[in-house]
């Protein structure tokens, strides 16, 4: 004799709750299990592939720089803070390097200014007729990143953000156009996206993240993996201080010509009339 009527229900609904039983494309545990790491990674490349076809972006120009420096009214706040805490304890080591950094951080505030004019700029001019060419692309945090979507914001044009799933919680700025705001968990995946469509990197004053994707793009395009990308530093001063380019030359560890995939900008016209020039090179693939 089988199970009665209530029985027969609780073993089917013990089945139909089973893991075993999810739909493996809904099973969460499932695909994040080790094994899963091929799928998991394809499947980091094919959406925002996908939603940017959708979107209809055909080129873009990265920017990148310090999440930290905020715009100049709250860099003045900031300073003030710093200041006022120094006060209470003006012989405290932490607070004379909390107010020399905030003093920092103001000097190189301008630069927010200058991203979310180049932002402003280069969307204006390239996001015309429903065409998306040179659309804006940040790592989609604060600081510089915000500045450069925000600038796109500006002018009522597309930008992206390509967030990544951090130790420490984070969540991307608001500026960027919903449709095209991505969260990554690979960083090898996150880093093809910067470049796929890239037709120049725009690098203001940041810090390792910064280093990373510089040297990173520097790389494919000495070594011809990547062709066509611009690479603009803006304030020739701060890169200087912090690279000895020169000397790498001397040292015989890169040639004079690798100098030649380096250019530099002091304002957001200027870092867009070094890229204007070199328009009608194609995307790097």
């Amino acid at each position: 004799m089988g199970p009665s009527r209530a029985n027969r229900a609780k073993l089917l609904k013990t089945i139909l709750q089973s893991h075993a039983y999810r739909r493996a494309d809904q099973d969460s545990e499932f695909l994040n299990r080790e094994a899963l790491r091929p799928v998991r990674l394809q499947l980091e490349l094919l959406k925002p592939e996908l939603i940017q076809q959708d979107e209809g972006i055909h080129s873009t120009v990265v920017v990148f720089g310090s999440s930290r420096l905020t715009e100049p009214a709250e860099a003045k706040r900031e300073l003030a803070q710093a200041k006022a805490k120094l006060a209470k304890k003006p012989h405290d080591p932490e607070r004379k390097r909390a107010l020399a950094v905030a003093q920092r951080r103001l000097a190189l505030s301008s630069y927010y200014d200058e991203a979310r004019k180049f932002g402003r700029l280069v969307s204006s001019v390239c996001q015309m007729g429903g065409r998306c060419e040179y659309v804006v692309v940040t790592g989609g945090g604060p600081g510089i990143m915000e500045a450069a979507n925000r600038g796109a914001a500006d002018v009522g044009a597309k930008s992206m953000g390509l967030n990544i799933t951090l130790p420490q919680e984070q969540e991307p700025n608001p500026y960027i156009t919903p449709a095209l705001c991505f969260q990554f968990r690979y960083f090898a995946l996150r880093k093809m996206h910067f470049l796929l469509r890239a037709r120049a990197l725009v690098a203001f004053p940041g810090g390792f993240g910064t280093m990373d994707e510089l040297f990173d793009a520097l790389t494919l395009l000495q070594t011809g993996k990547a062709v066509g990308v611009v690479i603009v530093l803006v304030g020739r001063a701060f890169w200087d201080r912090l690279i000895n380019w020169p000397m790498l030359v001397e040292e015989g560890l890169i040639s004079p010509d690798d100098l030649n995939l380096i250019h530099y900008a002091e304002t957001a016209q200027e870092a867009w009339d070094v890229i204007a020039a070199s328009r009608q090179t194609g995307p790097s693939r």
